[in-house]
């Protein structure tokens, strides 16, 4: 468990911030909120005081019934100044949503309220996810000031594409999805908890930080493939890679060393994997042939295109009659690497099917494809799957074991793939052994 200070600035992303509250605590972290007092326009202390069970603070002045303690602890005996024991005993700071003005401040060393005189007096690592209009957030100084935080060490977790606060608003500037926002924020816990244990000092694991996979080389692939038609169209699909994505963040967690190959991600690749871009079926291909041989585990969360055009024009198509356009089918690469895998190599297979029963068609995959599981999931369902935060799968394995996770999170059913792998490469090692 951790020690995690939010600070919540003012702006209509606030209300996310009680859900990144409610995911932390969920997670097993204990958490303290500060507020700035335009915050309190969008979202008030009792929202957060009854998640995390303490006290909001607003003021640099107002004494803090708990004496900076976070949930879980015995006050301190004394009565200390609040920001600066909040601070003091916090494992990482947080500010979600940052606002422009609140990035300026931190990065030019500003201190005019609770929220940035504890980034100032913070010795944790600080992380911060901006939320604002898109225009607020391409301006120069803005840029500059983003840049300035990193130069001083902060970790930054960038908006994300969407639509706006503005009625009809479509663009870069909206929060990070909270579950997004507490990967970074445990990877950051996680990689100070490394630098504590190899530096000599004792410390508690950070929940969630399972080592079962230390040392294994895992390729994740992401996304979806692009086949393209003309100079400027293509055939593809509507995969973000943020399944692809979670489970690379969820195997860096646990130890492994972890190869990123992302088609067209619609989200940042997280800090730590070894990114590959890839754009067509032909260079997804590319890449696992030169990267297949010295992996353990393939995960191939990648939305693969089955087709492409049969022939690709130079120029754009101009509008006129009609055009009849004729696919080709391509290369079935995850059978092709279940096929040539060695001894102890596990291939975990991705299926988006939809509708009908899924699940036998999943099963079918999985015998014919040669693989050492399937991981299926139904898109034609409403929140789930394609360009959603949230996925829910069924799992199933060649030794017959089936497992059902979600509707949750695309980071938690990441977790649960990564128990399955884990279980399986257990049992190679087992048979192996018994030779």
């Amino acid at each position: 468990m951790a020690r995690i200070l939010l600070g919540v600035c003012g702006g209509i992303a606030a209300y996310k911030a009680a859900e990144l509250v409610r995911a932390a605590t969920a997670r097993g972290h204990s958490v303290r909120v500060i507020q700035t007092e335009t915050s309190l326009r969008f979202v008030g202390r009792a929202t957060f005081e009854a998640i995390t069970g303490a006290p909001v603070l607003v003021d640099e002045f107002e004494q803090d019934p708990a004496r900076g303690a976070f949930p879980g602890e015995p006050p301190p005996t004394h009565a200390p100044i609040s920001h600066l024991e909040l601070v003091a005993r916090c494992d990482a700071y947080c500010i979600a949503p940052a606002t422009a003005n609140t990035l300026a401040k931190i990065a030019g060393g500003h201190a005019d309220s609770l929220v940035t005189t504890a980034a100032l007096a913070c010795r944790a690592p600080i992380v911060v996810a901006p939320a604002m209009n898109e225009a607020m957030w391409l301006a120069a100084q803005t840029r500059a000031n983003v840049a300035r935080l990193r130069k001083l060490g902060i970790r930054v977790v960038p908006p994300a594409e969407g639509r706006l606060a503005s009625p009809g608003e479509w663009g870069v500037g909206r929060l990070a999805e909270p579950e997004r926002i507490l990967a970074v924020l445990e990877e950051v816990l996680e990689h100070r908890e490394r630098s504590r244990v190899a530096d000599g000092e004792s410390g508690g694991a950070i929940a969630g930080s399972v080592r079962d996979l230390a040392g294994v080389r895992v390729i994740v692939t992401a996304g979806g493939t692009r086949e393209p038609l003309d100079a400027v169209r293509f055939i593809g699909n509507r995969s973000s890679g943020r399944m692809g994505v979670a489970l690379a963040e969820a195997a860096l967690r646990r130890g492994a060393q972890v190869t990123l190959i992302g088609a067209n991600l619609a989200v940042d690749p997280p800090a730590g994997v070894d990114y590959v871009p890839v754009v067509t079926v032909e260079d997804l291909a590319h890449a696992l042939d030169e990267r297949f041989a010295a992996a353990d585990v393939v995960l191939m969360a990648a939305a693969v295109s089955d087709f492409r055009p049969a022939r690709v024009w130079d120029d754009k198509l101009e509008r006129g009659n009609s055009l009849a356009v004729e696919l080709e089918p391509t290369e079935d690469l995850v059978a092709g690497l279940a096929a040539r895998r060695r001894p102890g190599q596990l291939v975990i297979g991705f299926a988006a099917e939809h509708g009908g029963d899924f699940v036998a068609r999943a099963r079918e995959k999985l015998r014919r494809k040669r693989l050492d599981a399937i991981v299926a999931n139904d898109v034609s369902q409403p929140g789930i799957g394609f360009e959603s935060a949230d996925n829910a799968v069924v799992m199933i394995s060649r030794d017959g074991r089936e497992r059902s996770v979600g509707p949750t999170s695309k980071l938690e059913v990441a977790r649960a793939i990564l128990d399955e792998v884990a279980r399986l490469r257990a049992s190679v090692v087992l048979q192996s052994e018994s030779r």
